[in-house]
């Protein structure tokens, strides 16, 4: 059975204070975004490999591949203005019958087990969201007021989000809602099941440049 991982890189860096978009970002003398392709890579060398980049991003990229000598195989294709169009024009290179992967390309720190996990699980239950527990006290706020929640109750989420293809395909070919905070509630939405697995506490989403520090320590371990 075929696996796809869709790589979905949007961000303009705003939030990291820099004007390189934070996946262009160096670890380690590579790009974020060649770390977490190489993760997938490294899983399976035969997956398809997508990465969803902004138009007019993709010229750079296609440079940097050269200036890095990086030859892992992908197709690219372009984003759209929201998260949800992206994944979507992503879905448009998915053969009907297989499973696929969607990653958050800052997401470098994505263990083996993790993608292996929420592969698995998609096989077997249809998707695979990984998660990790909240290991801080959270509270919950109704207007002027705020009381204590369970943390037990919650968790936290990560990707790559893995799906039976058929199943992910028609999800997306709903409408658009703002509520679509990542692709296991487009899924839901569209009545499908959420299936959780247990992802990797190092697999952070760098977004500030204090994620970055923690990226750039733990990267060496994951080598």
């Amino acid at each position: 059975m075929k696996k796809y991982a869709i790589i979905v890189a949007g961000g303009a860096g705003t939030r990291m204070g820099t004007e390189v978009p934070k996946q262009f970002i160096e670890i380690k003398g590579k790009p974020v975004l060649m770390h977490s392709m190489n993760r997938f890579f490294n899983f399976d060398n035969n997956i398809n490999i997508i990465v969803v980049l902004p138009e007019h991003q993709i010229e750079y990229w296609q440079k940097l591949c050269i200036a890095h000598n990086f030859i892992v195989p992908h197709q690219i294709v372009k984003g759209g203005t929201e998260r949800f169009y992206s994944v979507k024009n992503g879905l448009d290179l998915v053969e009907e019958i297989s499973y696929v992967a969607i990653h958050d390309a800052v997401r470098p720190l994505v263990s083996k087990q993790t993608i292996n996990d929420a592969f698995e699980s998609a096989m077997q239950y249809g998707s695979g969201i990984p998660t990790v527990p909240m290991n801080d006290s959270i509270r919950q706020f109704e207007g002027e007021n705020n009381f204590a929640v369970n943390r037990s109750n919650y968790k936290i989420i990560q990707t790559p989000q893995c799906f039976e293809s058929s199943a992910i395909l028609a999800a997306f070919n709903q409408t658009y809602k703002s509520e679509f905070t990542d692709d296991a509630t487009v899924l839901e939405a569209a009545g499908g099941s959420v299936h959780l697995t247990l992802g990797n506490v190092e697999n952070i989403k760098i977004t500030t440049p204090h994620d970055l520090i923690i990226a750039s320590t733990l990267l060496d371990s994951f080598e």
